[in-house]
């Protein structure tokens, strides 16, 4: 941590010179200059920095020797904070801005914080077909190991920099989801600390009650400091189908009906308009046709989501093979779309050619250098919301997003969603098709209201017993938060484990008043 803690200085630093030479205006309106000429460089510093370790590590085998130490070593600090009294809450000691999450909460200020340093892969276990790793491990770390190895996750969430204890803590969905389920249904294991400085081990057998209780809890019941999650065999590339299609009715029907297919491994749909989308099917495979390879992932290559939206201005279907982690991480360079309103220029193939290669600036130091009046300008005038909704209900759902945000491209992804215990399930005792709705840009219409448009939205959802992810921002009050989530399980298990003085409830971490 020793690099990040020195560029983090450096960064400080650059920021009271700022203020002290009145440059405020640049910072906020040519935000793009700050941003290339420094957060793209100490991007790839970490990212270097990152992967040697992580490679380092693992070669030397050292992580399995290191965590228990680790683990140890939270234990004992869960202890002796319940010999001082226990006075505060505890969270883990992990800075807010390090998280993917675009709001850096206060309650890290207010909370006892626990140093949990633990970001290594653990063990790649082929016979039994899982990997262990440690909370803070990312989605770029595991593809990066398993994918040269010959394997994969069967849902492995599109960014980077998400983390293993994020996703499951809260949330993650990918393309292969329709078929998976969410992230916490890959996962086999669970190890925590708990209240008392104890350290369980949960799976679906054993302990199963917190194991179903973990996900989307938000770090409530407990610190993870392991996991175990499902493998697959990879393959070499991607065979993506490309359909434009036109008209709402056209867009959900047919979407619905490549979802329930499961000879497709991956689906997902961009909407560029309420009546304009391109829905993408593929599958794995070992052959690729060479005139139709597309090694999407290079730093020179056009932004994905550019590069789907050309089929649909061109009104023509395509076939290309992409390398399996290049497709896995085809959001990433442009984070989505996100990057065009942060360097406008972003896509241009001069600058994609001469300053690709240090793209995408971290998400973690945009929110760093972001200050108070950019935190407050994108709080008002922009949207990052994932709403997940019974597919359906898909029609209605685009309907409702279009007339209180309008924010396009949106993305579509779906999820089958088990009839399982905890807080997110089916409302009836089968297994149901959901669509993960995701809004991330400006709002376009003239009059948008942050607060009265997203809980304009959270009622939707919550009438078509549907969920938001809660990385975003949460308007509902506390008992319509409990509407949309069981809370039977949860609560239980706060009471079991004696978690009421240890953490605060979920609703109150998450919520608006304690994320701002």
């Amino acid at each position: 941590m020793g690099p990040v803690l020195y560029l983090s200085g450096l960064i400080v630093v650059f920021l009271l010179w700022v203020k002290v030479k009145g440059l405020d205006y640049v910072i906020i309106h040519q935000r793009w200059i700050f941003v290339c000429l420094f957060l793209l460089p100490l991007s790839v510093i970490f990212d270097v920095y990152y992967y040697v370790r992580a490679w380092l590590i693992f070669k030397m085998c050292s992580a399995p020797k290191q965590h228990d130490q680790r683990v140890r070593d939270i234990q004992r600090q869960v202890r002796e904070w319940r010999k001082q009294g226990g006075k505060a809450y505890m969270c883990t000691g992990r800075p807010g801005w390090l998280t993917v999450s675009l709001r850096v909460g206060k309650y890290k200020k207010t909370h006892k914080n626990i140093m949990i340093n633990l970001m290594d892969i653990l063990e790649v276990d082929t016979k039994r077909q899982v990997v262990r790793v440690e909370p803070l491990v990312n989605m770029g770390q595991v593809t990066a190991l398993l994918n040269s190895i010959g394997w994969t996750l069967p849902v492995l969430p599109e960014l980077d920099d998400l983390t293993v204890g994020g996703l499951i803590m809260g949330t993650g969905i990918e393309s292969s989801s329709h078929i998976y389920g969410l992230f916490q249904h890959i996962c086999v294991a669970y190890e925590l600390v708990l209240a008392d400085g104890s350290l369980v081990r949960c799976t679906a057998k054993e302990n199963s009650d917190l194991y179903y209780a973990v996900p989307w809890s938000c770090g409530t019941l407990g610190f993870l400091v392991a996991a175990e999650i499902r493998i697959i065999p990879a393959r070499a590339w991607v065979k993506l189908s490309y359909m434009p299609v036109r008209g709402i009715g056209a867009i959900c029907q047919r979407f619905a009906q490549e979802s329930a297919d499961k000879e497709n491994q991956f689906v997902e749909g961009l909407l560029f308009s309420q009546d304009e989308a391109v829905i993408m099917t593929g599958i794995m495979t070992d052959e690729a046709e060479p005139d139709k390879v597309n090694r999407i992932g290079r730093y020179y290559k056009p932004w994905f989501f550019k590069h789907v939206e050309g089929f649909l201005r061109e009104s023509r279907g395509a076939v290309e093979y992409i390398p399996l982690r290049h497709y896995y991480h085809r959001h990433t360079r442009s984070i989505f779309w996100e990057l065009q309103d942060i360097i406008p220029f972003g896509n241009n193939p001069i600058f994609r050619y001469l300053f690709g290669w240090m793209v995408p600036p971290k998400i973690s130091l945009l929110k760093l250098t972001q200050g108070e009046t950019i935190r407050k300008l994108y709080e008002q005038h922009h949207v990052v919301q994932d709403m997940l909704v019974p597919m359906k209900h898909l029609e209605k759902a685009i309907g409702h997003f279009h007339n209180n945000i309008h924010v396009y491209p949106m993305w579509l992804c779906p999820f089958v969603l088990p009839s399982q215990p905890g807080m997110v399930h089916p409302k009836g005792d089968e297994d149901e098709l959901y669509v993960d709705i995701g809004a991330y840009g400006e709002p376009r219409l003239k009059h948008f209201e942050a607060r009265a448009s997203t809980r304009q939205l959270e009622k939707f959802v919550r009438d078509v017993h549907g969920f938001q992810m809660l990385y975003a921002d949460v308007y509902m009050d506390r008992q319509e938060f409990w509407e949309m989530f069981d809370g039977s399980l949860y609560h239980k298990l706060r009471e079991k484990l004696d978690c009421k003085t240890a953490f605060p409830e979920v609703y109150d971490k998450i919520c608006k008043a304690a994320r701002h």
